[in-house]
């Protein structure tokens, strides 16, 4: 066998294969920025909410700017005038003129400082708000396709970063744009000859910066990549500890993650090599700029030329260096704004993706008998690869439908489907003789109850969790409910009954407790349609027969469709749905599939023998 090389690939637990559906492996490609001018353009929208307080620190960052070209040039003065002629008392008025002028700057920084960090956190809180509203409202297809590790980056690490880049490079930039321009005007004023000659080497530096830049893009991208794969892989190898360890994958999961670190560690390394190259050149050439104003100044003030003084040459070369220093200041900057703008586009990218939303004529419905009909159905998670062909299925109003299959024959997807996790790609869904489509979906999802395999808790109490199912349910209700499910006596052993806190999806209860929980979620919803997939499959025996228990008083009076392995649960189903590779192959009861000796009869058989198979 050939041997594959250079391929990580994270495994995925308990996703990949799921009812046809994509497992996911992340293997990251190098993409570069896309739009960097789109992305600084949306991050601007955010910002313009804040443009008077901004406004204000820009007024401040002008203020602390003319003061210190003002006291740049005071020190001329004072070079030519007051040491000149040895006027120490005039010396010290101005140096106090000139402290005071320093205390007045400080505060304005520190004001305009206070600002940019409140408009930094107040516009970070509204990209992850706006992040979260949207990452909630995308389809199902999202989140197979997006490690969770990597969505949680987006939200937090990414924005963290968008974060950092405006509350420090923010500032800065408004700053040394100010000061570079003030800078510039004084120099100007002061010498045309020598200002000319300190822009010879700006356009040398700025182009150098461009192109040092432009190389270091695509190493910050794939940092960020690779930080949403470490923490998606870091996620996985934490909540599958059991599976790891059981199968003693330690050391493939170690090596995994080294190698998602390598090449994190190694984009990482990249980018800040690349562009921490461009600090000190630019500080090379602007060192040679002072040089050469220094000598061509002192052979002007030696000649007389231009009427430029010592001091002159002096406050010069001083705005000088508080001209080329922001100018390196913004370019240093570059390592910020590369990692930010890589960042807001993981963000944006998400922010773009499309969200699940109902067809303009969809309509609510106040009541769903549970008469449904699938005619017809195509489906496919990835174009070319179809995962259901033309699947019909009735259910008559509190009727039972089994649907049995072997693994990966579609049962899982056609559930997607009925709840509109996924749409159809051909084919109709009819809800009481009304397209599926034709129903906003928080209306349909309204009338289901989904009872599943994998349950799910949240970090709540348990009467917080069972009232998830109908947020207006009373305690009395709850409750009845949990009575109902078979669970208020094992809740009622428990320190603080109903309003004991679960934690990490319910560890501290049994995988048999936890399942009653959701049952009994299901049954405070008052949904007339329910689904059941594999609720019983990864319990005892005796568990299994309480939970059915549950069960039966959780399916009275509903329509209800039933996923199972276990044929001997749904032998009294009123019709049983056998799925083949997609494709619906037999219909019938238990008694009639038996007797027609066909697949159902030799599954059946499988698991019970064929003396039992019969019967």
């Amino acid at each position: 066998m050939a041997e594959i090389k250079n391929i990580s690939a994270v495994p995925n637990f308990g996703n990949q294969g799921r009812g046809g559906g994509p497992g996911r492996i992340y293997m990251q490609p190098k993409p570069k920025i896309k739009d960097a001018r789109g992305t600084l353009k949306r991050i601007l929208g955010y910002l313009m909410k804040f443009r008077i307080v901004m406004g204000i620190a820009a007024l401040c960052a002008i203020l602390s700017t003319a003061i210190t070209i003002t006291g740049t040039r005071l020190n001329g003065y004072i070079v030519d005038t007051f040491i000149a002629d040895k006027n120490v008392r005039m010396l010290g008025v101005v140096c106090l003129i000139m402290a005071g002028m320093y205390i007045v700057s400080v505060t304005a920084v520190y004001v305009q400082n206070m600002i940019m960090i409140r408009v930094a956190q107040d516009t970070s809180k509204n990209l992850r708000r706006d992040l979260f509203n949207q990452i909630i409202k995308l389809p199902l297809k999202f989140f197979d396709t997006n490690s969770s590790g990597d969505i949680m980056s987006r939200l937090v690490n990414d924005v963290d970063n968008i974060n950092t880049a405006m509350a420090q490079t923010v500032v800065q930039l408004i700053t040394n744009i100010v000061s570079v321009t003030g800078m510039l005007a004084a120099m100007l004023m002061l010498s045309p000859l020598l200002t000319l000659v300190c822009l010879v080497t700006t356009p040398t530096t700025f182009f150098m910066t461009r192109f040092m830049a432009k190389k270091a893009q695509p190493f910050f991208v794939g940092q960020q990549k690779e930080l949403g794969s470490l923490n998606g892989h870091v996620e996985e190898m934490v909540s599958g500890q059991k599976v790891l360890r059981m199968f003693g994958r330690e050391k493939r999961v170690v090596e995994d993650f080294n190698a998602i670190n390598r090449r994190y560690a190694s984009d990482a390394i990249k980018a800040q090599c690349v562009s921490s190259v461009i600090g000190p050149i630019s500080n090379m050439i602007n060192n040679i700029g002072y040089l050469i104003v220094a000598v061509l100044g002192g052979i002007c003030v030696i000649r007389g030329f231009g009427g430029i003084t010592v001091g002159a040459v002096f406050s010069f070369l001083l705005y000088m260096k508080n001209f080329s220093n922001p100018i390196n200041q913004i370019l240093q900057l570059t390592n910020t704004l590369q990692l930010a703008i890589a960042s807001a586009e993981r963000v944006f990218e998400a922010m773009d993706e499309e969200p699940e939303k109902d067809a303009d004529e969809a309509a609510e419905t106040a009541d769903i008998r549970g008469d449904i009909k699938l005619s017809g159905i195509d489906f496919s998670y990835a174009e070319g690869k179809p995962v259901l062909h033309g699947a019909t299925i009735t259910a008559a109003p509190g009727q039972t439908v089994a649907i049995v299959g072997p693994t990966g024959a579609g049962k899982t997807t056609i559930i997607s489907l009925l709840t509109r996790f996924y749409d159809p790609t051909g084919g109709e869904i009819l809800l009481d003789g009304v397209p599926a489509r034709g129903i906003r979906r928080r209306s349909l999802r309204r009338a289901i109850s989904l009872v599943l395999q994998d349950t799910f808790l949240f970090s709540d109490t348990i009467r917080e969790n069972i009232r998830y199912g109908r947020i207006d349910a009373s305690d009395a209700e709850v409750e009845q409910a949990a009575r109902r499910a078979h669970a208020h006596e094992f809740i009622m052993q428990l320190p603080k009954g109903y309003d004991t806190i679960l934690s990490d999806n319910g560890q501290n209860l049994s995988q048999g407790q936890r399942q009653l929980l959701n049952i009994a979620r299901a049954i405070i919803s008052q949904a007339s349609v329910l689904i059941l997939d594999e609720a019983t499959s990864s319990v005892d025996t005796r568990t299994e027969q309480v939970i059915q228990d549950a069960l039966l008083e959780l399916m009275r009076g509903k329509t209800s469709f039933v996923i199972a392995h276990r044929l001997s649960t749904i032998k009294n189903a009123d019709k049983i749905v056998v799925i083949d590779n997609g494709r619906v192959i037999e219909q019938g009861t238990h008694s009639e599939l038996l007797d027609a000796s066909g697949f159902y009869a030799r599954m059946y058989a499988s698991q019970f023998g064929g003396a039992d198979a019969g019967e």
